[in-house]
């Protein structure tokens, strides 16, 4: 492995963390090589037929970027891994509620500090072989497989779901054609993705990388368009993996490179000063963990754990589509979205068990419990995800029945809160309600640091908290006690899970093997109640849910990724007059200073349950401090 140093800057203003001084950032790429008859690599997917250098090795190149103090010495002895999504970090606005950004180095992309003032080194790296380049992506750049130097071709399906009305429309492929005869290729459309396909014949090749439709009368802008073709040249995807695994090692284990370049987290040609390293990723980031782990590679080239913690949060019970011919790893099923996408077959859990409706005994922890390097595992969901994500497999069985976990794994569902938090409600303006405003990263802030402590002084953090079948917390969707809010809809709809025969294209869903999936059971104001309750839901303004239907013109009705909030009435008189069945705001709380009493207790009660730190009790007193307009009435 080699490493090539681009850029070495000071960061955040040079703005000093308490103790840990100030940080700096080290960018640049590193080059890498996998052999395809080494044992940790045979399940790569095609890295047999990818081409090899003069040590027989497939060569990768990723970019990455490391932040760390300053002064080494500095350093906590913790690096954490944040997983890229589509090429983005994620970390700073996850943990420190910095704004969103590829290139941090502002004070304002340290946000709180949080990461900072613990000491962290905080490292990202390409993996994702189809990111496209631009607004500051990391990228890898890894092969493609062929036949012996010939190209390789197979049978490759695209969804498209515009969400606008432009006519013609243009789609992207996601391989490039392998021929552009259109009489080897298909191209259906459905409104929903229970309804029949219908055959379209108003469409051409572009270039082998897109094609242009002539979109149908009587089909909206969430219709789904499917397209199947002989696609050529698939990115050995699986590699990505890899890549995470040896970069990760390099940067814990390694002083130099083969050619003795030092490791930026190494000093004076000693060893690193790593002593933990934690994985966290969210959304397709935490899918990704589940599957990397599901995979076996915790394991590194010398037999040696790769992360001793991870935290993969909004992924549910799925994995990704990346280690497979012709992958896209930026897909995943959703009720209406992608809803056949691979990645989310058995297993679901993290304890090895048989599966009745696929046959076969399995579990993600399944291949580091042979090699003993399983790390302690951290999941966290929105509510969000027990609708789309089937996030109840997580810990119930086939029938819907409650599973033990395994004694290295707690997981925690953060009742009412969305899919990606506050800030994704602006890439989802197909909603029927207003987005879900509940935020998250206080609590995954007191998970990383009960992570830590149960990682390095064996103290275990708090116990799971998530919905039951057995309490009935969980329940059926058809079955939720859900309040008639004036205005809303409740259908009971949710992204069930069958098995599938991917075989054939399109892919066959097995109907009669269908699994059950479940959601958190609600109380009379729609909020739910297990799992880790936010003040915001113990002292709530107003109904907060995970899942929101589509709205008109856009296939209403069906769900799409995120959550809604409606608040409540001010007064008695408003909410009677709008025949609203949940209590007001006056008849909650006697005024302004009750509620913010109200939020106070809450979350005192949660940072003595070691799931709220105590500074970000401060930040939510202050918040509800700052929300006396809503009582203006009361």
């Amino acid at each position: 492995m080699k490493i090539e140093i681009t850029g070495v800057q000071p960061v955040f203003d040079e703005v000093k963390f308490g103790h840990v001084g100030s940080y700096e950032k080290v960018t640049g790429r590193i080059y890498g090589g996998a052999d395809p008859g080494h044992r940790l690599n045979a399940g790569i997917v095609n890295l047999d037929r990818a081409p090899r250098n003069s040590a027989g090795l497939v060569e990768y190149c990723v970019d990455f970027c490391l932040l760390k103090p300053s002064d080494l010495r500095r350093h906590n002895g913790r690096v954490l891994y944040d997983v890229l999504n589509r090429g983005n970090k994620l970390a700073l606005s996850a943990l420190n509620d910095a704004p969103a950004s590829n290139d941090p180095g502002a004070a304002a992309h340290a946000g709180n500090g949080f990461l900072m003032r613990q000491g962290y080194a905080v490292l990202w790296s390409g993996w994702q072989g189809d990111v496209a380049a631009g607004e500051g992506r990391m990228l890898v750049r890894m092969p493609v497989a062929s036949d012996r130097g010939a190209p390789l071709a197979g049978l490759n399906r695209d969804e498209f779901i515009f969400n606008h009305n432009h006519n013609p429309a243009v789609a992207l492929l996601s391989y490039p054609a392998d021929t552009l005869d259109r009489a080897q290729a298909s191209l259906t459309v459905r409104q929903r993705e229970q309804h029949p396909r219908v055959a379209l014949g108003a469409w051409r090749y572009l270039s082998q990388r897109s094609i242009e439709i002539t979109r149908p009368a009587g089909f909206d802008a969430g219709a789904i368009y499917e397209f199947i073709y002989p696609a050529r040249d698939p990115i050995v995807m699986g590699l990505g993996m890899a890549a995470i695994r040896d970069v990760v090692s390099f940067f814990r284990r390694r002083a130099a490179d083969e050619e003795g370049r030092p490791n930026p987290l190494a000093a004076d040609g000693r060893a690193p000063h790593v002593k933990y390293v934690y994985a966290f990723g969210m959304s397709q980031s935490g899918r990704l963990l589940r599957d990397w782990l599901w995979q076996g590679f915790n394991e590194d080239l010398d037999g040696a754990m790769v992360f001793d913690g991870v935290i993969p949060s909004l992924a549910g019970s799925r994995k990704t589509f990346t280690n497979f011919p012709f992958a896209q790893p930026g897909r995943f099923s959703c009720q209406h979205e992608d809803h056949l996408t691979p990645g989310d077959q058995f297993p679901f859990t993290y304890a090895t068990r048989f599966d009745p409706i696929s046959g076969t005994t399995d579990g993600i922890l399944a291949r580091c419990r042979t090699t003993n390097t399983c790390p302690r595992i951290i999941h966290t969901d929105s509510s969000g995800e027990y609708w789309q994500g089937r996030a109840s497999l997580v810990t119930t069985d086939e029938a819907g029945r409650d599973l033990m976990l395994p004694e290295e794994v707690r997981v925690y569902l953060f009742s009412g809160t969305q899919h990606g938090g506050r800030f994704a409600s602006t890439f989802f303006p197909f909603c029927a309600y207003p987005g879900n405003p509940v935020e998250v990263s206080a609590a995954h802030r007191a998970l990383l640091v009960a992570l830590d402590r149960w990682v390095s002084e064996g103290i275990a953090p708090p116990p799971s908290r998530y919905p039951h079948a057995c309490d009935g917390t969980l329940v059926p969707a058809d079955a939720l006690n859900f309040p008639a809010v004036p205005g809303i809809t409740y259908a009971g709809l949710l992204n069930e899970l069958c098995e599938v025969d991917y075989t054939v294209q399109p892919p066959r869903p097995i109907m009669d093997r269908k699994y059950a999936v479940m959601v958190p059971a609600v109380d009379r104001d729609g909020n739910e109640i297990a799992g880790v309750r936010l003040p915001d839901i113990v002292a709530p303004l107003g109904t907060h849910t995970g899942w929101n239907p589509r709205r008109e013109g856009f296939a209403p009705g069906e769900l799409a990724l995120l959550g809604w909030h409606l608040p409540f009435a001010g007064t008695a008189a408003e909410r009677l007059a709008s025949n609203d069945p949940r209590p007001s705001l006056e008849e909650r709380y006697a005024n302004h200073e009750a509620y913010v009493e109200a939020v106070a207790r809450a979350a005192r009660e949660l940072c003595e349950a070691r799931l709220l730190l105590a500074e970000d009790v401060e930040r939510y007193i202050e918040a509800a401090k700052r929300r006396a307009s809503y009582f203006t009435k009361v």
